[in-house]
């Protein structure tokens, strides 16, 4: 399956509106799951951060198991299901309206999983941080260049960044 190539864009002051849009439609939608507020993540959630022109939602639920009983509703929405996604052992990936013309990503993730708080803490720090958003402007820049047609590749490749800046901003993980 053809996907959308990546390509990065400067702010769009219209993202939080296409956020809020979607945001109320899924907290009716998704009542039954939601363990928490529907969140804008990712740099879109950003003021002045530049980005794939993809607006990306978390809705934190309950439990990934039960969630499932979620994707037949979310497909009549109009959301596509990515089953073989990645990272799908802690996460439901869907988009809209299609792989090879993304305006929306939705991930449905437990609420209580650290890759959740991960999210969340993420968009909090470059929200807060200019040198942090500088930084990831400039390597999202330089991976968009080098993995234009491999999201995949592209999104591993920011991992480690993301990684270290969620570590500061938040400490490190408890091992206790």
């Amino acid at each position: 399956m053809n996907d959308q190539p990546i390509q990065i864009v400067d702010y769009d002051p219209s993202w939080p509106q296409n956020f809020t849009e979607q945001a109320s439609e899924l907290a009716v939608l998704l009542k039954p799951w939601l363990a928490g507020a529907v969140e804008h993540v990712g740099s879109t959630a950003v003021p002045g951060m530049p980005a794939k022109p993809v607006v990306d939602i978390l809705a934190p639920v309950h439990s990934l198991t039960h969630a499932r009983e979620a994707v037949p509703a979310l497909e009549r929405a109009g959301w596509t299901w990515r089953p073989h996604g990645p990272r799908r052992d802690y996460r439901l990936l869907f988009l809209r309206p299609t792989p090879q013309y993304r305006t929306h990503h939705l991930y449905l993730a437990p609420h209580d999983d650290p890759h959740t708080a991960g999210f969340l803490a993420f968009r909090d720090a470059l929200r807060t941080r200019p040198e942090l958003r500088t930084r990831y402007a400039s390597l999202k820049r330089q991976l968009a260049a080098v993995h234009r047609d491999d999201r995949h590749a592209y999104s591993l490749a920011k991992g480690d960044f993301v990684t270290r800046a969620v570590h500061e901003f938040m400490g490190p993980p408890d091992r206790t």
